[in-house]
């Protein structure tokens, strides 16, 4: 076999190799949540501890009183509220803030339509809660 050849065979050979390597990979398990939170909510929130932005942070908010944290300039009909963070008010504040607690400063924000996108954020709220 000329040399040319043999060079062209072993590349391909690794090729082949390589491909059947990456097809029988799996890919990381993609975190639908973190994507939701990040495509709906990570433009204004974060869920570092004392990093507000245009939002307030995100940690430890289940089980929080709406309004309650420190360090950021919440509405006072939203510091008012007394409302709790949990499963269900995070799931229909985030569907429609203003339903649950009229003149909030989430605006623009209007809500978020999609239940299931809905549940995906809520359920990684729940499991990046901070210990809180």
């Amino acid at each position: 076999m000329s040399r040319p050849i043999r060079i062209m065979a072993t590349t391909l050979a690794v090729c082949a190799g390589l491909l059947r390597f990456t097809v029988g990979m799996s890919a990381a398990p993609q975190d639908d949540g973190r994507v939701a939170f990040n495509n709906s909510c990570r433009t204004c929130h974060s869920l570092k501890p004392d990093d507000n932005r245009l939002g307030p942070s995100l940690h430890g908010i289940v089980g929080a009183k709406a309004g309650q944290s420190t360090g950021y300039a919440y509405s006072q009909s939203l510091r008012q509220s007394g409302v709790t963070w949990n499963e269900a008010t995070l799931e229909r504040w985030i569907e429609n803030p203003e339903a649950v607690i009229p003149n909030n400063n989430m605006k623009p924000y209007s809500g978020l339509a999609d239940a299931a996108v809905r549940k995906k954020i809520v359920e990684f709220l729940k499991k990046n809660n901070g210990g809180s």
